[in-house]
């Protein structure tokens, strides 16, 4: 099992874990991850931690698909691959309605189609096996709209890309994480229970038979996010996780369409989800966040003294040995949690 750094996006100053993200490099953490919501993109701090490490891989958890068209996710996957000696892993996203309409002022659309649509042109992209030509719902190419001039013309790109870039999707939902198992080379969940590999194993395997090729969990990476939390004080540590998913259950979408309260309930807290959500769309955010059961926190983070951290690692050992996670993608994480990880898993 590998070790990856969620170094994420940036609050209202921007800020990267440099500190952090060089210790992981010299400890053998296998990648760094960043992010974008609506702040800091996911491109520019990607490229200052290539040109500042050089083992280490760096990817984007996730880049949204619809601030972007597809070529040019392209271009930019190639050219940080190339400057990076092929150190770039390319992490996607649909993102949801809220901020896809909210933020990038462009229709939501069909989520899953746009995956498909949007892996497919990439790896045309990649492959220059012919000049791109795509006809789907969401992308034309060459584009022959109403609006169009009528001089597009399939093209290949000038540079030469590496067709095995790993492309990974963001998943938490049945039909995302049957795309992804079908399209990508790997997943990110947002929080995971090793013990509860059943919310995923379904999906995933819907996904391989789809693909064929013999895919399976032996060349697919599960990488979930795994905040880590290290302290004697289980409530304070507890604290931050618990915001983080409060946020999320309760915030990152309409009650009729969030994604993630949805995962919330599958994983076995209905009632806690209901509540957080209520409260937290009533703006009475710090009653959501302690809504956040201790149990949810305790079945998908690593929280407390060094030894209890290293007691909940045996499940995701075992899920490592079984296959069914390929990294851990570390959220949170200090120097010293950086130490421990390794010492314990590498």
């Amino acid at each position: 099992m590998k070790l990856g750094l969620l170094a994420g996006y940036s609050p209202a100053k921007l800020d990267l874990p440099m500190e952090q993200i060089l210790a992981a490099e010299q400890l053998g953490y296998d990648s760094v991850w960043t992010s974008e919501a609506y702040g800091s993109d996911a491109v520019s701090p990607a490229a200052w931690i290539l040109a500042r490490t050089s083992k280490i891989k760096v990817g984007t958890a996730i880049m949204q698909m619809p601030a972007r068209t597809p070529t040019s996710t392209a271009m930019t996957a190639m050219t940080l691959s190339a400057l990076s000696g092929n150190r770039f892993l390319l992490g996607l996203g649909p993102s949801g309605p809220g901020v896809v309409e909210g933020w990038y002022g462009v229709p939501y659309g069909r989520p899953m189609t746009r995956t498909r649509e949007y892996i497919d042109i990439i790896r045309q992209v990649l492959a220059r096996e012919a000049p791109l030509e795509h006809r789907g719902y969401h992308y034309q190419i060459p584009y022959t709209g109403e609006d169009a001039t009528g001089l597009g013309r399939p093209m290949k790109s000038i540079l030469h890309g590496d067709p095995e870039l790993k492309i990974y999707t963001a998943a938490i939902t049945p039909a995302g994480l049957r795309c992804s198992a079908e399209l990508a080379d790997g997943v990110f969940p947002i929080w995971m229970n090793p013990e509860r590999f059943d919310l995923l194993s379904g999906p995933l395997e819907e996904g391989f038979a789809k693909a064929g090729g013999n895919k399976s969990l032996s060349n697919f990476d599960v990488a979930p996010f795994v905040q880590i939390s290290i302290g004697d004080d289980l409530d304070r540590c507890r604290l931050p996780v618990k915001a983080h998913m409060a946020l999320y259950i309760g915030g990152m979408g309409p009650k009729s369409k969030n994604f993630y309260n949805d995962y919330a309930r599958r994983m076995g807290y209905e009632e806690a989800a209901e509540k957080i959500q209520a409260l937290y769309l009533a703006g009475e955010k710090k009653q959501a966040t302690l809504m956040v059961p201790d149990q949810l926190v305790d079945d998908c983070a690593l929280i407390g003294p060094p030894e209890r951290i290293r007691a909940r690692l045996a499940a995701w050992k075992e899920a490592g040995s079984n296959g069914q996670v390929g990294s851990l993608v570390i959220a949170g994480a200090t120097t010293e949690a950086l130490r421990l990880l390794a010492e314990e898993l590498l």
